[in-house]
């Protein structure tokens, strides 16, 4: 693999010494909103420095090491969730449907695949969104753009679109209840193998990756059987809990800045405790950039989105800022490529960075570079498309002899149709039906579950 890997869990690592939580204060910041209220902006941030951190050292660093394992291929990351998370949708329905799909995939992921699957949702915190501009037209009126439910409402009224800082704290509450609900569903029972049936929903049952799925599960339920026969215990954590990460875009510097803390511990150091891993997006990785000023003094993993205009020479400056002792599991490149364009600008990418040595879980978002209007009107996605960049990713890595470490999909709990194609064959003028995202189009759960099972038929050959 090159260059030999970092400290498994992270012990001793320190931040930078010339870096501080606030140095970002002295770089261009990016898709950050125009805050009216600064006073305001600035006691919301005060107030929510002194607030309960939301994940904990500890658990960032278990999250490193497993990541450290994906890097030569010991471990799979499967990494999913809302575009943008509504503050409307934090409910518990929604929440534990989201949660039960991606459980259920890592099941079909580590039964094909014979390893651990890394489980980290985009939740908890993916409430802001970047924007090509500050303003949009709406039914022809000009407003301020969108920019997640922790800056403004969707709604299309002038009043509605101003960024409200209290909405920064409000962010936070539905992150924490989100995170509590976690907590409590995934060492609660819920997510114990011994109901890898009671995931299956009714409208995938119904469906062909919901009978595949059962079949799954019923050799699933079949070992845990066979293992309490001859006598091996099954009420331990690897049986009855799930380990589950979040993570965000770490877009919004303020609210990232009030919740970085300084680990107790011995090992010390500065963990951003919003998520246990941040990633950083296409428009915001300037490496003399302020997002990557700042991320690069927290001890969390990071990812970095990779787009097809990438330069070779910045990327790799870009790694050698946040990871300049190359830490296996510290970073994470999320190539967002497209599926016309994966083919061609993938192997460079690959080639180059095996050649330096760097270690990198290489993850793959098949999402982004993908979306299209329908005729319709609405922005989707086509399921076949999504595949293709995904089989590309992956055969793409086993020709040059590198590691396919993980899969980014935006995807609901929900029986949306927001893209199109899948095992219903769902088409443009049936997007109308149930489209429900105010931001980019999700997977539904049943779409979820059949890419999920090609990558696992993948993986087996």
């Amino acid at each position: 693999m090159g260059a030999t890997m970092g400290t498994a869990r992270g012990a001793g690592k320190q931040s930078p010494t010339d870096w501080t939580k606030t140095s970002w204060h002295n770089f261009t910041a990016l898709q950050q909103p125009n805050w009216p209220d600064t006073e305001t902006y600035d006691q919301v941030l005060a107030n929510l420095s002194r607030l309960p951190p939301l994940v904990f050292a500890g658990e960032i660093r278990e999250l490193k090491a497993m990541l450290a394992k994906a890097v030569v291929g010991d471990a799979f990351l499967l990494q999913g969730g809302d575009c943008s998370e509504d503050f409307s949708q934090v409910t518990a329905p929604k929440i534990r449907e989201t949660l039960k799909v991606l459980l259920q995939m890592a099941v079909i992921l580590t039964y094909a695949g014979g390893k651990p699957v890394i489980k980290l949702g985009r939740i908890a915190g993916q409430f802001a969104k970047p924007r090509s501009a500050d303003t949009e037209m709406v039914n022809g009126v000009e407003l301020s753009s969108y920019r997640g439910d922790m800056v403004n409402s969707p709604d299309p009224v002038m009043a509605a679109r101003i960024p409200d800082p209290n909405r920064i704290l409000q962010g936070y509450n539905m992150a924490a209840s989100t995170l509590n609900l976690l907590r409590a569903y995934t060492r609660g029972g819920f997510a114990a193998l011994h109901r890898v049936h009671a995931w299956n929903q009714e409208f995938v049952v119904q469906s062909p990756m919901g009978r595949s799925y059962e079949r799954l599960a019923k050799q699933i339920s079949q070992a845990i059987q066979f293992m309490e026969t001859i006598g091996i215990a099954t009420d331990n954590p690897q049986i009855n809990q799930a380990q589950f990460f979040t993570s965000h875009e770490a877009l919004l510097l303020g609210y990232e800045e009030a919740l970085t803390r300084e680990d107790s511990t011995a090992s010390g150091g500065w963990y951003d405790c919003s998520a246990h891993m941040l990633w950083i997006g296409e428009r915001t990785r300037q490496v003399d950039g302020a997002h990557v000023e700042f991320l690069r003094g927290v001890l969390n993993p990071i990812g970095v989105k990779i787009g097809p205009d990438y330069d070779l020479e910045n990327v790799k400056r870009l790694i050698t800022a946040l990871n300049p002792d190359n830490e296996a599991g510290r970073l994470t490149l999320i190539t967002r490529l497209g599926m016309k364009k994966v083919e061609k600008v993938l192997p460079p990418l690959l080639r180059e960075m095996k050649k330096e040595g760097f270690n990198i879980v290489w993850s793959c978002d098949p999402m982004h570079a993908n979306t299209y209007t329908a005729e319709s009107g609405h922005k989707t996605r086509n399921f076949n498309d999504i595949l293709s960049e995904i089989t590309c990713f992956f055969e793409t890595h086993w020709a040059e002899g590198t590691i396919p470490g993980g899969i980014h999909l935006e995807m609901t709990g929900d029986n949306v149709t927001e893209c199109t194609g899948g095992a219903r064959n769902i088409v443009d003028a049936e997007l109308a039906n149930n489209y429900m995202t105010t931001c980019d189009p999700r997977l539904n759960a049943e779409q979820s579950l059949e890419v999920a099972f090609q990558i696992a038929d993948m993986i087996r050959s």
